[in-house]
């Protein structure tokens, strides 16, 4: 579709889907080291896959291992060794449910929350200091940018695998 909205009109080559799509993912690749590297520069050194877990069990007190299998998108078994370890290391807990005896909620220790704050803190910095790189009318673009591809993308029938 062309800028001014017109939907009998062909885009420019450089706008289409496709070839944005490329340019995105290109970007995105760059996003997505920035924010492991933050995961990676606490102690303990956090996998993404650790700290997807321990967002997901922050952001949800009333999580069992079966949801935590869901929303970071892993099997069970592989949910269960991924919560040994984040246990081993002190920053989470397992602790009985108390309307299922066969459940287990997980628990952030205050050590997985310090953990959580200081990646958080360090995705910010990082963040920060690749904007401080563009002009004001850059950053307000790209932030314009973002919301639209996430009002497009809660639009969309796309069907994405659990945890995406």
């Amino acid at each position: 579709m062309a800028d001014d909205g017109d939907p009998n009109r062909p885009a420019a080559p450089g706008t289409r889907p496709e070839a944005v799509a490329g340019r995105t993912a290109e970007a995105v690749d760059a996003l997505v080291e920035l924010w492991v590297s933050a995961g990676q520069s606490v102690v303990p050194r956090l996998s993404a896959h650790q700290l997807k877990a321990l967002r997901a069990v922050g952001h949800r007190p009333e999580l069992t291992l079966t949801g935590l299998a869901e929303r970071v998108g892993i099997a069970l078994p592989a949910a269960s060794r991924l919560c040994d370890r984040l246990e081993a290391a002190g920053l989470l807990q397992r602790v009985p449910h108390p309307g299922n005896r066969r459940a287990l909620l997980l628990l952030l220790t205050p050590q997985g929350k310090k953990i959580l704050t200081e990646t958080a803190e360090r995705r910010s910095a990082l963040l920060a200091a690749v904007l401080d790189g563009m002009t004001p009318l850059q950053r307000l673009a790209f932030e314009d940018g973002l919301r639209a591809f996430q009002r497009a993308r809660h639009a969309s029938s796309t069907d994405l695998p659990p945890g995406a």
